[in-house]
């Protein structure tokens, strides 16, 4: 059977996508930060397997400057089958128009990136909420 497409969030169990971004894996996010992330978020795909929920990405947009591409989640079941590069590749569509398309991504993924077109932005900054948490995982960098 075929992958089903929505970018609807009428019908998604945000507990079920929790356990998709436990186990993808992108970090314990909850059904209820998930359900207000998803929301506020202009661009946002899921992917459904026989019913089953296997992918979920979204992107903040401003409409016309800058698009955000985020929470790219794919099912461990469903990794290495192109459904990661057909989801960037929506969420990309989606935000045709906008002068810049960034990118955040799980450290070691970079390479999945570079072959959809991405490079590495040599300006980024961040603040995060546990700024020593994110250096041990890869996401920050001192200095």
């Amino acid at each position: 059977m075929p992958l089903t497409w929505t970018p609807s969030q009428d019908a998604i169990d945000w507990h079920e996508l929790e356990n998709l971004y436990r186990l993808a894996p992108l970090g314990n996010k909850s059904a209820q930060l998930l359900q207000t992330v998803f929301t506020n978020s202009r661009y946002k795909f899921f992917a459904f397997d026989d019913g089953r929920l296997v992918a979920a990405g979204r992107a903040l947009s401003d409409g016309a400057d800058c698009s955000y591409i985020c929470d790219v989640a794919v099912m461990p079941s469903h990794q290495g089958t192109g459904l990661g590069r057909e989801m960037v590749s929506r969420l990309v569509e989606a935000s045709r128009g906008h002068k810049k398309i960034i990118l955040y991504s799980v450290p070691g993924k970079e390479g999945f990136y570079r072959k959809l077109g991405f490079m590495r932005l040599l300006t980024a900054m961040a603040i995060f909420e546990d700024q020593a948490a994110a250096i041990a995982r890869g996401h920050l960098g001192e200095g």
